[in-house]
């Protein structure tokens, strides 16, 4: 998924979630991996199997795509989740990326509003070539400062969920909360609707 998504000029909401591949990068890790250790109850062996799957995933993108750098990225992220996992034991830490990443990017997304950059606005205006000239028009600035906002809510309603699940460590509700609140389904859901906002602009 990609914030260039909202320089179209038609787009589904599929579309906004990224696609079948992209979803199924997405979600492919904590999915696995969820499935695998309640299948095994093993943490070590599930998150192994979670960096098989997405391997397979990352290959299949490089040989059709060329899309390197996500493939890698992509790896980067699983190897690190299952690394911390395998090295503590705990289910949960395979999942602790995506609770610090929420609150992370909540104050990020806030900050940004607040200082008269909206995060959505430095995006699509990278993306579309225009650079910093929307800071010009007021209703630009409003609809990217709305954007963003509704970006900075889906995080901050998602860290409000982790957090506690990871800390109470209720594995299965933090696995499924996590593929749906920090990923694909509830991002997909804000690049649409933000384009929404956007495409008359």
């Amino acid at each position: 998924m990609s914030f260039s998504v909202l320089t179209r000029k038609s787009m589904s909401l599929f579309d906004a979630v990224g696609g079948w591949r992209t979803v199924a990068e997405a979600v492919a890790s904590r999915v696995v991996f969820l499935v695998a250790y309640l299948l095994t109850d093993r943490v070590p062996a599930s998150a192994l199997i979670a960096v098989g799957a997405v391997a397979v995933l990352a290959v299949v993108r490089v040989c059709t795509d060329r899309a390197y750098w996500s493939a890698a990225i992509g790896l980067l992220v699983v190897g690190l989740s299952a690394a911390l996992a395998g090295s503590t034991g705990r289910a949960v830490d395979f999942y602790l990326w995506a609770v610090l990443w929420q609150p992370g990017a909540a104050v990020l997304l806030l900050v940004s509003m607040a200082v008269g950059w909206p995060a959505v606005g430095l995006a699509v205006g990278m993306a579309r070539g225009e650079r910093f000239t929307w800071r010009r028009d007021p209703v630009r600035r409003r609809r990217y400062q709305l954007c963003t906002a509704l970006f900075a809510v889906k995080s901050t309603v998602a860290a409000a969920v982790l957090v506690p699940l990871y800390l109470a460590e209720q594995t299965i509700a933090l696995g499924i909360t996590a593929t749906v609140l920090g990923g694909a389904p509830a991002t997909g859901v804000c690049l649409y609707l933000s384009w929404r906002i956007l495409r008359t602009g």
